[in-house]
């Protein structure tokens, strides 16, 4: 059993998103004055006296088909009703009541039949607020609720009100831990294409236009493959920053970034027909910087014209591009066909198990010795050579390695990378970044040495 949906529906621009960002007690949904900000469904936990329940955000409202999304935004809103146990509709009480808003009522009247709560907005003044209100009698939805999203007024006895209309059984809670997989990319590779090939079902979980910048809030999805639970986190497409301007993008850009923080998997897309550029290797040096997993993705496979070394040899450039990311593993895709999306998950799953592996003190020093042996640490021109006296790993998620060495200035980013490759190469790792972290001798310790020297 799963908690009960609340939609929240209404106009464009009546504060929709700042309702559900304070009734679920965050920010996750992007809030900025210009109509349409929102067009997929966001999905955020939300409690009130103990009762647990979903509220999702959607799209405006808009009855006519003057922009591209309008009727998309629509399927969106219906597919939400569906899955709903009540709905909030939101009106603007400084603006009045509207054609619009009365649109909206009819329609949700031919929806299926849902307990409607009617919340009149941008009521801040508490004077002037229940007058405000009482004109939304009109619409024959029941009491007007007077609420401001922004300051919270009002929206306790909306909340006791909801709670009243929702199934009263609650789902058991069970402690399951799920894996967070965030999916970026540069705008229209086919990231929203890709979440709803790995959510499957009849509807869609993601409007998916040829528009770039379709997606503007993060968008998270729970899914079980295999009696694993993961959180599929789809993310607006992240331009070079110059190219950014402020207001709606800047914002989803920013929540893009925030995923990659909070993902323990990254999935980055990349178009199979356009390839990797600049902005690819951006996003595989933020990944590493937050040492995050990672799983390359070339989406559109099925639209490029191949031979038997196309696979291969877009293999080893992509590896070269993505110098950042070369020990991520590429899978190739088409989340069009579904041509190995499955391989997706699989690959998710290997480096999620590299990302949290340990390895025994005892194994990695064997591994560190045969390094060594391959190739000593450098010496300086006088002669002093470097020496690794040992190894041992503090941390996962990233693996975090310490080396005990003689001094740590001697061993230069070259030797650094060299060492890394060693244990990739002996000891695995795929799809997860290593950190190692050098530290010299002891202060005491180098003072007695030089002691014992003098004596000599």
């Amino acid at each position: 059993m799963q908690l009960p949906v609340v939609a929240i529906v209404g106009r464009p621009n009546v504060g929709k998103s700042t309702l559900l960002n304070r009734l679920a007690g965050g920010s996750e949904a992007i809030v900025y004055d210009q109509p349409g900000v929102t067009r997929d469904r966001l999905y955020l936990p939300a409690e009130w006296c103990g009762y647990r329940f979903q509220v999702v955000d959607t799209g405006g409202l808009v009855f006519e088909d003057s922009e591209q999304f309008l009727p998309l935004i629509r399927e969106q809103v219906a597919i939400a009703l569906a899955e709903a146990s009540a709905v909030i509709f939101v009106v603007d009480g400084q603006l009045g009541l509207t054609s619009g808003d009365r649109e909206v009522a009819d329609w949700l009247r031919s929806q299926k039949q849902l307990p409607v709560l009617l919340a009149v907005n941008k009521l801040e003044e508490p004077s002037t607020a229940l007058s405000l209100a009482a004109e939304f009698y009109a619409l024959g939805l029941g009491e007007p609720f007077a609420v401001s999203a922004i300051h919270g007024s009002g929206t306790g006895d909306l909340l006791d009100a909801l709670v009243a209309v929702l199934p009263k059984e609650q789902p058991e809670e069970r402690e399951q831990a799920e894996l967070r997989v965030a999916i970026i990319g540069r705008p229209n590779v086919g990231k929203s294409s890709l979440l709803n090939a790995l959510v499957g079902g009849p509807h869609p979980r993601a409007l998916v236009s040829e528009v770039a910048g379709t997606t503007r809030d993060a968008i998270d999805t729970l899914i079980e493959r295999n009696g694993r639970r993961y959180r599929l986190i789809d993310t607006a497409g992240i331009r070079k920053k110059a190219r950014v301007d402020y207001g709606p993008e800047a914002f989803s850009v920013s929540r893009a970034i925030r995923a990659i923080r909070r993902a323990d998997v990254v999935v980055l897309v990349i178009d199979a027909l356009e390839g990797a550029h600049d902005q690819e290797g951006n996003l595989a040096a933020k990944i590493v910087d937050q040492g995050r997993a990672c799983v390359v993705v070339v989406n559109k496979w099925d639209a490029l014209e191949k031979d038997t070394y196309t696979m291969n040899h877009y293999r080893e450039r992509l590896r070269e591009e993505l110098n950042f990311v070369e020990w991520a593993p590429i899978v190739f895709t088409s989340a069009l066909t579904g041509q190995r999306v499955d391989k997706i998950i699989e690959a998710v799953d290997r480096v999620a198990e590299q990302h949290q592996r340990r390895v025994p003190t005892a194994v990695l020093n064997e591994a560190l010795q045969e390094a060594l042996l391959w190739r000593s640490p450098p010496a300086t021109r006088q002669g002093r050579q470097g020496r690794v006296y040992y190894a041992t790993q503090i941390a996962t998620n990233p693996p975090t390695f310490v080396l005990f060495v003689n001094d740590t200035k001697l061993f230069k980013e070259g030797y650094r990378r060299y060492l890394e490759g060693q244990f990739r190469s002996i000891l695995g790792f795929e799809g997860s970044p290593l950190r190692f972290v050098f530290r010299g001798k002891p202060e005491r310790e180098v003072a007695r040495t030089a002691r014992k020297r003098e004596k000599v």
